[in-house]
């Protein structure tokens, strides 16, 4: 599975950003997909993410105003990003977790994009 992410940019605070997520390769292997972001000087968090079954999860810091969603058409993974604020400042990156296996062969597998870069200005 191959990710590239798109979209960032400066913003101001209050403003609205949609980053894209183009996946290729064995997309449909992908159990659930994800945005991380790391701001500078500290680790990557996961701030949303979505289950091939529709199901969303939100860091509480993002809930209300970032939207998770996917095209399936287009092997699409979107972050709608409303009402930004300074602390959203990050590179983000798009994230694909494969799962196989069972008991001790369980394995994950993680696919990363290459990151995009989102500056909220106050």
């Amino acid at each position: 599975v191959q990710l590239q992410a798109f979209g960032g940019g400066l913003m101001q605070a209050g403003g609205s950003l949609r980053l894209s997520c183009a996946a290729s390769g064995s997309t449909s292997s992908i159990d659930t997909s994800a945005w991380y972001r790391q701001a500078p000087g500290k680790q990557r968090e996961l701030v949303a993410g979505l289950t091939s079954g529709g199901i969303t999860h939100y860091v509480d810091s993002v809930k209300g105003r970032f939207t998770i969603s996917r095209d399936n058409a287009k092997n699409t993974v979107y972050l709608q990003m409303n009402s930004l604020k300074p602390e959203d400042t990050a590179v983000y990156y798009c994230n694909a977790r494969i799962y196989s296996g069972e008991g001790l062969d369980f394995i994950r597998v993680d696919y990363w994009g290459q990151g995009t870069k989102v500056t909220v200005s106050s």
